[in-house]
C-alpha cells in the first residue's frame, strides 16, 4: 500500500483518513493528490504514489475548462467580452452553416450544438485551439442552437479562445498565465514550459479484467453518435484519450478544453484565488460576475453525457453533482479523475488529481473526498 504524505489542519484529520482509504483501494503506486482550502486557509495538502510529490504535475483534462472559464469571467468583468453578443460579430467566419446567432453564453453553457466536426479531428489537430477553431468555423451545429445542450469535450473552449484572441489580440492561454497563474505561482498550466517538464508524470490507462472490458465496450456509443462526436471518437483512428496529454505538444500548447497540466494544489489554489482571495489579496471575481458564472444555465439532461451533465456558465454545476454543497457551487472535473470546485457558501476550494484513468470513467472517490472536506469545513 502506498504511504500518504503531506499534512492537514486540525479538525481535518478525517480527510486524511478518507484519502488513505481511497489510495489503499486503488493501484496506489499510480498516485493521487488532494488539496483544499477552507475560509481562505489551506487545510489539506496530501499525496501518495510512486514518484509523486505535492508539486508533481499531471494531465487534468477537462478540469482545464475551469481555468479557461475563469479567464473568460475576468474579461467579462473588465467589460472586454459580452456574454450575449454573437460569436460571429468578432469572428465572421463562424457565421457559416447556421451559426450567425450563436452567442458566447450559448457556447459556455454547451447550447451551441457545435461539439465537433464531421469526419472528426485528428490528435494533432486537437492539440491546437487555432486549428480546432478553423475546422469549426464551417461546421453546421449538431442540433438547433439553444434548443438543447450537450458537452463538447475537446472543442468548446477553442471557440471561446478564438473570440478572446480576436477581441484582445492575445490568446486565452496568455491571459491565464499573466493574470492568474503567474501572479499566484499556481501549479496549473495552459501551456507547460519545457523547464517544468521534469515534474510531469504520465497519465496511465485504467486497469480492468477481460470481463469488465467486454461489458464496458459493449455499451460504448458509436463513434459517429452524438456522444462519440462530443468525445472526439469520430476521427480515424479514434483519439487515444489516455495518451492525449502525455504528448509534449499537447502540454506545450495547453489547449483550453482539455490540454491543461497541474496539481491538486494548483487546482484548489486557483479556485481559492477566484472566490476567496489568496495571501491577503481580494478575490479575482467580483460578486456580480461570480453570481453570473455560478448560476445554473443548462440542466435536465445532456445530449452527450446524459444526466450527469449539469452546467453553470462554463463551469459544471457542482451543487447538483454533490447535494451536500450549496446550490451554486461550481467547478470542473477531468476524464482521468481530476476534480476541482469552489463553494462560496461553505468557503471550500477543492482540488484532486489522479494519474490512472478509471477504465469506465467512474470516480466514486470524488463523492467521498468532497464530503469529507465539506464535513470538516462545516465544523471548523
Amino acid at each position: 500500500m502506498s504511504e500518504v504524505h503531506g499534512s492537514v489542519a486540525a479538525g481535518f484529520e478525517a480527510v486524511r483518513e478518507e484519502f488513505a482509504a481511497v489510495v489503499a483501494e486503488q493501484d496506489g503506486e499510480a498516485g493521487a493528490q488532494l488539496a483544499a482550502y477552507a475560509h481562505g486557509r489551506k487545510v489539506v495538502d496530501l499525496w501518495a504514489g510512486d514518484r509523486i510529490g505535492g508539486d508533481t504535475l499531471t494531465g487534468v483534462y477537462s478540469a482545464t475548462k475551469g481555468a479557461a472559464t475563469l479567464v473568460t469571467a475576468l474579461l467579462v468583468q473588465d467589460g472586454t467580452l459580452e456574454l450575449d453578443e454573437p460569436v460571429a460579430r468578432h469572428w465572421p467566419e463562424f457565421a457559416a452553416a447556421g451559426k450567425a446567432g450563436i452567442t458566447l453564453r450559448e457556447v459556455l453553457s454547451h447550447r451551441s450544438g457545435v461539439i465537433g466536426v464531421d469526419g472528426g479531428l485528428t490528435a494533432a489537430e486537437l492539440a491546437d485551439d487555432a486549428v480546432i477553431a478553423e475546422r469549426l468555423a464551417g461546421q453546421r451545429p449538431y442540433w438547433r442552437p439553444g434548443s438543447a445542450y450537450g458537452y463538447g469535450g475537446f472543442v468548446s473552449f477553442a471557440i471561446v479562445g478564438e473570440v478572446v484572441r480576436r477581441v484582445t489580440g492575445r490568446t486565452l492561454q496568455d491571459h491565464f498565465e499573466e493574470r492568474i497563474r503567474a501572479p499566484y505561482g499556481l501549479d496549473i498550466y495552459l501551456g507547460l514550459p519545457e523547464t517544468e517538464e521534469g515534474r510531469y508524470r504520465e497519465i496511465q490507462p485504467g486497469l480492468a479484467s477481460p470481463e469488465e472490458q467486454a461489458a464496458f465496450w459493449a455499451n460504448v456509443p458509436g463513434p459517429h453518435s452524438i456522444t462519440g462526436i462530443g468525445y472526439g471518437l469520430n476521427s480515424t483512428p479514434p483519439l487515444d484519450q489516455v495518451g492525449f496529454v502525455n504528448t509534449r505538444r499537447v502540454r506545450a500548447l495547453g489547449q483550453a478544453s482539455a490540454g491543461g497540466v497541474g496539481s491538486a494544489r494548483g487546482l484548489a489554489a486557483m479556485y481559492a484565488a477566484a472566490v476567496f482571495g489568496l495571501d491577503g489579496d481580494a478575490p479575482l471575481l467580483k460578486p456580480d460576475v461570480l453570481g453570473e458564472f455560478a448560476m445554473l444555465h443548462s440542466t435536465g439532461g445532456d445530449l452527450v453525457t446524459g444526466e450527469m451533465g449539469q452546467y453553470a456558465l462554463g463551469f459544471q454545476a457542482k451543487g447538483l453533482r454533490y447535494p451536500f454543497l450549496s446550490a451554486n457551487a461550481f467547478g470542473h472535473n477531468g476524464s482521468a479523475g481530476a476534480e476541482s470546485f469552489a463553494d462560496p457558501v461553505y468557503g471550500i476550494a477543492f482540488g484532486y488529481t489522479r494519474r490512472r484513468f478509471s477504465f469506465n470513467w467512474s470516480y466514486p472517490e470524488h463523492d467521498r473526498l468532497a464530503a469529507a472536506v465539506h464535513r470538516a469545513a462545516s465544523a471548523s
